[in-house]
């Protein structure tokens, strides 16, 4: 038994932000997936996968008991398949901000839900803030309050477009020009992160009326200038404002980004070959970067694992 494949995402702009409503735009990674199997003689990895699989189908019956009418499973079903051993085969690096717990969300509610909206119907408004609502309350269970963003993108596999809490869609992106010289990178920090406590001090510091006034006024500026950038192809615009947001994040998210990197990400701004940004919550796992020259960048950031997402 092999389920479809669920693929992790990236979310270009819009960490932090969208906790306080700024654009987000989130794209589907295919680089990386996951899928719910089951095999005669299972790894220790998949043991692992089946054992926390285990804890979450009781998650999941007391979600449905709690929040009656939101979404209901065929928890008979999915109860048998994890007592015959299934797991969730993932290629997904966990704890590097690229949604390896979203992926294994959309694969169950794909598989076990009931009455769920499918990927083929009409995706109003209203069914895509429906099922964010859903996948929101499943993911929980992973690392405490989720948006349920990261499921949603792995689950419809289309670039969504979020420009408020309550406002999101569906949207194409440009499409990528393989002769370009211009690069969407990540750079793997070689340590894993862990989401909670990340959001943790992102909250402690929003106590501050002084970072609060910077989220709105300059974090949240940049970022939605440069989802508007990108989508509109605007590229010139996009890297003053990936500038701008580097910097911002440089100076205000310092315990977010791992300390080897601060000098490497401080040589991106001063130099203009490359800028960083945040992936995910940050603390680890991958960086985002950003460069009108991907050479250029490669030779800076010598020595570092640099893996290619898009190019234009």
């Amino acid at each position: 038994m092999k389920g479809p494949l669920f693929y992790s995402k990236i979310l270009l702009f819009g960490e932090y932000g969208i906790i306080k409503d700024s654009k987000g735009l989130s794209i589907p990674y295919n680089f990386f997936k996951g899928a719910l199997k089951t095999d005669e003689n299972p790894s220790d990895l998949a043991e692992k996968s089946n054992e926390s699989l285990k804890a979450y189908v009781n998650y999941l019956s007391k979600l449905e008991r709690e929040e009656q009418g939101l979404v209901s499973f065929n928890l008979e079903a999915l109860e048998n398949d994890v007592a015959s051993g299934m797991y969730f085969d993932s290629s997904i690096p966990q704890g590097y901000g690229i949604g390896s717990s979203g992926a294994l969300v959309a694969a169950i509610y794909d598989k076990y839900a009931t009455d769920k909206i499918t990927v083929l119907e009409n995706l109003t408004r209203e069914k895509l803030l429906k099922l964010k609502e859903i996948f929101g309350k499943m993911e929980s269970f992973f690392h405490g309050k989720s948006s349920g963003l990261d499921p949603l993108n792995s689950y419809l596999s289309l670039p969504i477009l979020i420009n408020s809490k309550d406002n999101i869609e569906s949207t194409s992106i440009p499409s990528q020009n393989k002769e370009g010289k211009g690069a969407v990178f990540l750079l793997d920090s070689g340590i894993t992160g862990e989401t909670a406590p990340m959001v943790q001090i992102f909250m402690e510091k929003m106590k501050q009326e002084g970072f609060r006034s910077m989220i709105k006024n300059q974090f949240i500026k940049h970022t939605d200038a440069c989802v508007e950038d990108f989508l509109n192809g605007n590229m010139k615009s996009l890297f003053g404002n990936l500038k701008q947001l580097s910097h911002v994040v440089f100076d205000n998210f310092k315990p977010m980004i791992p300390s080897k990197f601060h000098q490497l990400w401080q040589q991106g701004i001063e130099t203009n070959d490359y800028y960083l940004k945040l992936c995910g919550s940050g603390g680890g796992g991958y960086i985002l970067g950003f460069t009108q020259d991907f050479d250029r960048a490669k030779k800076a950031l010598k020595g570092h694992n640099l893996e290619v997402v898009y190019n234009f």
